[in-house]
């Protein structure tokens, strides 16, 4: 598992988008035990904060001290430092795992054992990323040449797995059909630019140049944008299943 968010973590706390209550409810459905839930790669607790008002107890995990350092916190959240692919938990012990946004930096094989192990016979993963967001096809336009062209040299290989929308993932479990789900905002231009800030390939690109290659993109943007604030959309893109079966 990789560690691409530690250097922007409170810019990702702030800006990142948090996801739909109809995708829980889903999620959630499926679910028949309430005592533990694990929630890998949790960032800044934006699920676990979700879960923990249904779980007797949520685990959430990350490899990112500073992401940690900025989740919110419940008394029923237990945050550590751990990787996905190998913890110290027992087996069996939970009824859900959950990631979001964060299945495609993994070390499937070993990740996938790893659920399989903590994981009761009864429980179930549930997996999502979301993809670009579409705001106005001239804005679209900007934003996808500034990621393909701008950062395209800078994006890890596993950013493929988000862009083909999580289609062609390994799932090597009892995969269910899931309905389509968005995020949806009213967004104002700082908050656009706020989200792009946290893109793992922008601190590569700044690394390497010195410079922050956002403030030209909002920019150029800027003329496109049509009013205070403008709608932005995210499609989520969920694979779920039950573990053993």
């Amino acid at each position: 598992m990789k560690d691409n968010f530690s250097k922007q973590a409170q810019l990702y706390a702030a800006y990142r988008p948090s996801y739909p209550k109809e995708l829980f409810d889903f999620i959630l459905s499926h679910v028949k035990n309430w005592d533990a839930a694990w929630d890998c790669a949790t960032g800044n607790g934006q699920t676990a904060i979700e879960l923990a008002p249904f779980f007797k107890n949520v685990y959430a995990t990350d490899i990112s001290q500073k992401q940690l350092d900025n989740a919110r916190t419940m008394d029923n959240i237990h945050y550590s430092l751990q990787s996905a692919e190998h913890t110290n938990f027992v087996d069996a012990s939970f009824d859900l795992v959950t990631v979001s946004q964060a299945l495609h930096w993994f070390a499937f094989d070993d990740f996938y054992k790893e659920v399989k192990r903590v994981t009761k016979p009864d429980g179930w993963i549930a997996a999502w990323s979301y993809s670009r967001l579409p705001i106005t096809p001239a804005i679209d336009a900007i934003i996808e040449k500034y990621h393909f062209n701008t950062l395209g040299e800078y994006w890890d290989k596993e950013r493929k797995y988000v862009d083909d929308n999580y289609r062609f993932i390994p799932f090597p479990f009892n995969e269910i059909a899931v309905p389509s789900f968005k995020i949806i905002y009213e967004w104002n231009l700082q908050q656009l630019e706020g989200y792009l800030n946290t893109w793992s390939a922008l601190q590569k690109f700044i690394a390497k140049n010195n410079y922050n290659p956002v403030s030209a993109l909002m920019e150029e943007i800027r003329p496109h944008w049509l009013s205070e604030r403008m709608k932005v959309v995210f499609p989520i893109h969920l694979r779920m299943a039950q573990v053993h079966k």
